[in-house]
């Protein structure tokens, strides 16, 4: 079998993922910060050993600031929906992934939030120059996702770090698919809210994830989205008002996020710019060889140095679902198809509604299965 849906979830995990996920469940299994026994303990430090995990993966300095959620779509939506507010305007790219595009369009419609949508080229990339024009004195965000779940291209976020700080309006960034797989530093690159998910290219398992949340957005200009036990200031029934208990209310999953730990310190311990390197060579093997293939089509600007090991492609005369189909049963190897939950990003690249058939590949896949998956579209190309 090869695994090439990376871009939905990694698989296979690193063994070290597994081996803290079940040390955790049998030899700690409390719930953190509840309690004062040395079980409890020993969960809360390792809650907080992933917050230090990813703090130095990402450059944040204060790990306190790394409130974890369920995943990127999570904490999307509480950088959305707790951070703006009533007559507030967002700017952001006609390639997001609906985590952004339908809490956005949800605030669009009550009424309480303005959205203006700066087009990207049919390739699916951004040009910067183009943000700074859309831009209004009531603008408070600029919402992007930092690479492209469709076709991988890399979106401008450093200039429209610069752009923001400029203006005086906020950064928040998508990276769920880059967070693990592409050099993310939140300083240098000035990004005030980060959304990561920890099933993909951090290679923890799902339902982890959280949001970074910069030093120029305080506490008290937070409305989290939902309120309830958090372990500290139980005497009181309002919400702690300080970061992370402000917005972690219940018991977390903290198995997800021993798992979670593992992953990233198997990132920090491979090196993000090897993982890099490895996936761009894997990509560039992929988008030659496909566009080598009579009756394919492949999607995205062709350069594997500027986007992630995502690559979409059609094939002539056949529905994305039967090529996917196809590739599963004849040939053993998984992908996406469809409209990848990015209805935009397909309007964009000019294949809505039908969709792509979707590859993504990851630091655990190899040449070998690349040149598989190349020998298998080109059979079902001129099998018709």
């Amino acid at each position: 079998m090869i695994y090439f849906d990376n871009a939905a979830t990694s698989w296979p995990k690193p063994g070290c993922v597994l081996e803290a996920m079940s040390r955790f469940m049998i030899e700690v299994g409390a719930s953190p910060g509840r309690s004062a026994h040395r079980l409890s303990i020993e969960s809360g430090r390792i809650v907080y050993e992933t917050r230090e995990a990813l703090a130095r993966l990402f450059n944040v300095a204060d790990p306190l600031r790394i409130v974890f959620g369920l995943n990127a779509t999570e904490a999307l939506n509480l950088a959305l929906r707790g951070v703006l507010r009533d007559g507030d305007h967002v700017v952001t790219s006609s390639m997001e992934h609906n985590s952004v595009m339908r809490p956005l369009r949800a605030l669009e419609k009550t009424g309480q939030v303005e959205i203006t949508v700066a087009p990207c080229s049919s390739e699916g990339f951004l040009d910067p120059h183009d943000l700074e024009p859309a831009l209004r004195p009531n603008t408070r965000m600029i919402v992007l996702n930092h690479a492209s779940n469709v076709v991988g291209s890399v979106l401008p976020v450093v200039e429209a770090g610069e752009i923001a700080r400029r203006h005086g309006v906020l950064l928040l960034v998508d990276a769920a698919q880059t967070a693990g797989a592409y050099p993310l530093d939140v300083d240098a690159m000035q990004i005030d809210l980060l959304a990561f998910t920890g099933h993909k290219a951090l290679f923890g398992p799902q339902g982890t994830g959280g949001l970074c949340i910069g030093e120029r957005v305080s506490a008290d200009e937070i409305e989290p989205v939902k309120r309830g036990g958090t372990g500290s200031r139980s005497e009181r029934e309002e919400q702690p008002d300080f970061l992370p208990d402000l917005c972690e209310s219940g018991t977390p999953n903290t198995v997800g996020l021993a798992g979670l730990r593992a992953g990233v310190e198997y990132v920090i311990q491979e090196g993000v710019e090897r993982i890099r390197a490895h996936e761009v060579d894997l990509t560039r093997r992929l988008i030659i060889g496909l566009l080598e293939i009579p009756r394919v089509t492949v999607y995205g600007g062709h350069d594997p140095e500027l986007q992630t090991a995502t690559v979409s492609f059609n094939v002539e005369d056949l529905a994305p679902s039967e090529v996917g189909l196809r590739l599963d049963e004849g040939y053993g190897i998984m992908s996406r198809v469809g409209l990848d939950c990015a209805p935009a990003a397909h309007r964009t690249i000019g294949t809505f509604p039908v969709g792509t058939v979707r590859f993504s590949l990851s630091y655990s896949n190899t040449a070998s299965e690349v040149e598989e998956a190349l020998l298998a579209v080109t059979r079902i190309a001129a099998e018709g």
